[in-house]
């Protein structure tokens, strides 16, 4: 089967291309770097040629409101009208837990519009929710810097590994198109907080992290619920233990 992974040599996409090439597929690693440009078109409609399923793990290059959702747009308009073109029979996108609980951050409501962009279109779909990745605590920490201390919200919070990511979104690539959303998670959760300090406290990093329930996440207000699934989650097997050994490694 001819996949192709639209930001296929980012975290993600290089460990999905990988599992998917290892499982006997055609993959096609899609990125400006390759020459496949979802914002200009740039290679959209040769990538196309013969393509059974397109994963879209395209990320905007800036997390500025507007910046963030003319990216999404753009990128998904021309992509959805390329694989319409070419016959494509399963979309699948990368999208986030708590996208339509958040309308004050702007990242999220990028990405609500997005997820109506494929909804509409007449292309059988996945759209695949998760929690935020291990591999980002580090880049939340230092956002969430005040002074001296961290300040974080004590919502639940239940981040997932890269690579589980990666699994289950080939997983799901190979599959049916559910023509709806699955949640995806890690398999612990807690306080926003208390996980962040727990990392910091694993790096060696002596910051005081504070519970604030007025902390923003990326200018979103971030209630118990608002990070993590609501309901039936499909949930990722490698724990923060297990992720920081390997991280290590």
């Amino acid at each position: 089967m001819k996949i192709v992974v639209i930001g296929g040599t980012g975290l993600i996409g290089s460990k999905t291309s990988a599992i998917l090439r290892q499982g006997g597929h055609e993959v096609v690693s899609a990125s400006p770097k390759t020459g496949i440009n979802t914002i200009t078109g740039e290679g959209l409609k040769e990538a196309m040629v013969d393509t059974q399923v397109v994963i879209d793990l395209a990320n905007s290059p800036s997390f500025e409101e507007r910046a963030v959702l003319e990216f999404f747009e753009t990128s998904g308009r021309n992509l959805l009208a390329a694989e319409t073109t070419a016959g494509v029979r399963h979309h699948v996108a990368l999208s986030i837990v708590g996208t339509d609980r958040m309308p004050d951050n702007g990242y999220f409501q990028a990405k609500v519009a997005q997820e109506k962009l494929i909804q509409a279109s007449n292309i059988p779909y996945t759209i695949i929710r998760s929690t935020q990745f291990l591999e980002f605590l580090g880049a939340i920490a230092a956002s969430s810097i005040v002074g001296n201390v961290v300040r974080l919200s004590p919502g639940l919070f239940q981040p997932i590994a890269a690579d589980d990511v990666a699994a289950i979104v080939a997983d799901v690539a190979l599959a049916a198109p559910r023509n709806g959303i699955v949640e995806i998670a890690g398999p612990e959760r807690a306080p926003f907080n208390e996980i962040i300090a727990r990392y910091l406290k694993t790096i060696g990093d002596t910051r005081e992290v504070v519970s604030d329930p007025e902390a923003r996440y990326f200018g979103g207000r971030v209630e118990e619920y608002s990070l993590v699934p609501l309901g039936e989650a499909r949930l990722g097997c490698i724990s923060f233990d297990e992720w920081f050994r390997r991280s290590q490694a």
